[in-house]
C-alpha cells in the first residue's frame, strides 16, 4: 500500500487535492471514481508512521484515548459513517502526535481497512486490549458500546493507577528526609563535635569511633559512593525492564505479604473488568483468554494465567482451569463458577469489578498505614544513635569533672 498525493476534479469542474492510500495508480484511479472524483495527476509520497519519541511518554495520554472513545462512540451511534468521524476526529485538540495518527488513519480507512486494521500500524498509540476491543466491536456490530466500555475501562485502570502512587507518595517523602538528615548529620555535624573531642583527648566509646569513622568516609568518599549508589540503582532499573527482571520483580512483590495482596486484587480488578468486556462484547472464552493476559499486570499472574489458558483450550471449564493455578482468591472464583453455570460471566464480572477495586484501596491503605509509624521509627532510632554517639564520651567528661 502506498500513500499517492492527488489532484482530482468533481462533477463541477472543481479542482481538488488530497493524499489517499492505494496499491497503484489505477487503484487510486478507482477508489477516487467511487467518490465522484476524477484524477488529474498524482504521485507517490514517502509514509513514515508518525513519531512517538517527541510526545510526553512515547504512548497517547489515557485521557486522549478516553475522550477520543466517547466522541466517536457518540458520532458513530447518530449514524456517522466511521470515514466521516475519524475526518472530524482528527481535526480536534489533541496532542500533535496523536493527530497525525489519527490522519493516517483516516487516510487507511479511506483505503479500505478496517478501524482495527489501521490502528494496528500505530501500536505505541493504542494498547493491544484497545485494538482487540475495536475489532470485537467491528465484528458484532456494537463499536459505539464497545468504545463507551474502553473509555470506562481506561478512565478506572488510570484512577487506580493515581491511587496506587498517592498512597506511596508519604512512605517515599519519609525515606528521602531519613537519608537526607542522617547524611547532613554525617557531613556537618558529626565533625563538629569530633574536632571539639579531640582536642579533649579523650577514650572515645566504640560506637562513637565507629560514627566519626563513616563520618570521615563518607566526606572523603563522597562523590564514589554516590556513583556506586548511582550505577547500582541504574542496573537494577534496567534489568527490571528486560522480561526476565520485569518476572523476578514481579515474583518478589508476590511474596511481601500486604504487596501481594495489593498484586492480586489489582490483577483480579483488571481481569473481571477486561473479560467481562470482551465476553460481554461477543468474543470466545479462549481468545478473550489471550488477550486478557496482556492487561493483568504481573508477570508471574500473567504467566501462570497463560496456562490456565492453555487448560481451557484443552478442554477444562475457566473455573477448574483457575482454581488450579490459584491466580484469584476463592471468592472471585466462585463468581465464576456461578456465570458459568448461569451463562452469563461477562455480567457477574463487571459487577465485581467495584468490589476488588475497593480491596485494592483498602490494602493500599493499610500499607501505608504499617508503612509510615515504621519509617518514623528508623528516623527516630537512626537520629537517636547518632546524638547517643557524640553525647555519651561529653557525658563521661562531665561525670569525671564531678
Amino acid at each position: 500500500m502506498k500513500k499517492f498525493k492527488y489532484t482530482a476534479i468533481n462533477a463541477d469542474k472543481k479542482k481538488i487535492t488530497g493524499t489517499f492510500m492505494a496499491e497503484d495508480e489505477e487503484s487510486l484511479r478507482e477508489q477516487l471514481i467511487l467518490q465522484k472524483l476524477y484524477l488529474v495527476k498524482s504521485r507517490a509520497v514517502s509514509f513514515k508512521p508518525p513519531n512517538a519519541f517527541f510526545s510526553v511518554s512515547g504512548k497517547v495520554k489515557v485521557g486522549e484515548l478516553t475522550t477520543f472513545c466517547r466522541q466517536f462512540s457518540i458520532m458513530i451511534s447518530s449514524g456517522i459513517l466511521a470515514i466521516d468521524c475519524l475526518s472530524v476526529l482528527k481535526n480536534q485538540s489533541y496532542t500533535g502526535y496523536f493527530k497525525k495518527v489519527l490522519e493516517e488513519m483516516h487516510e487507511d480507512v479511506k483505503a479500505g481497512k478496517l478501524i482495527s486494521e489501521a490502528m494496528e500500524k500505530h501500536k505505541n498509540a493504542f494498547p493491544e486490549f484497545f485494538r482487540s476491543m475495536t475489532y470485537v466491536g467491528e465484528m458484532s456490530g456494537t463499536l459505539d458500546k464497545v468504545l463507551v466500555s474502553l473509555a470506562d475501562y481506561f478512565e478506572s485502570d488510570s484512577k487506580l493507577k493515581a491511587k496506587t502512587k498517592s498512597a506511596m507518595v508519604y512512605p517515599i517523602m519519609l525515606l528521602v528526609m531519613l537519608v537526607a538528615v542522617v547524611m547532613l548529620m554525617m557531613i556537618f555535624v558529626i565533625p563538629t563535635f569530633r574536632d571539639s573531642l579531640a582536642a579533649l583527648d579523650v577514650e572515645m566509646p566504640a560506637l562513637t569511633m565507629t560514627i566519626f569513622n563513616f563520618s570521615e568516609y563518607l566526606i572523603a568518599n563522597w562523590m564514589k559512593i554516590f556513583l556506586y549508589v548511582f550505577v547500582i540503582f541504574f542496573l537494577l532499573f534496567m534489568f527490571g525492564k528486560t522480561k526476565k527482571g520485569r518476572y523476578v520483580y514481579d515474583t518478589i512483590k508476590l511474596k511481601i505479604p500486604i504487596i501481594k495482596n495489593i498484586q492480586v486484587n489489582k490483577a483480579s480488578s483488571k481481569f473481571a473488568r477486561a473479560f467481562g468486556l470482551l465476553i460481554g462484547s461477543g468474543m470466545g472464552i479462549v481468545e478473550a483468554m489471550s488477550i486478557v493476559s496482556i492487561v493483568l499486570g504481573n508477570k508471574n499472574i500473567e504467566k501462570r494465567f497463560k496456562v490456565s489458558a492453555e487448560a481451557v483450550t484443552q478442554g477444562k471449564t475457566l473455573t477448574s482451569a483457575l482454581n488450579e493455578e490459584k491466580i484469584f482468591p476463592d471468592m472471585l472464583i466462585q463468581m465464576i463458577s456461578i456465570g458459568e453455570k448461569t451463562d452469563s460471566i461477562d455480567e457477574v464480572l463487571l459487577k465485581s469489578c467495584a468490589f476488588f477495586d475497593d480491596l485494592v484501596e483498602r490494602s493500599l491503605s493499610r500499607l501505608t498505614t504499617i508503612l509510615q509509624p515504621i519509617m518514623l521509627l528508623i528516623m527516630g532510632l537512626s537520629v537517636g544513635v547518632i546524638f547517643y554517639a557524640i553525647y555519651s564520651p561529653m557525658l563521661s567528661i562531665m561525670t569525671g569533672l564531678k
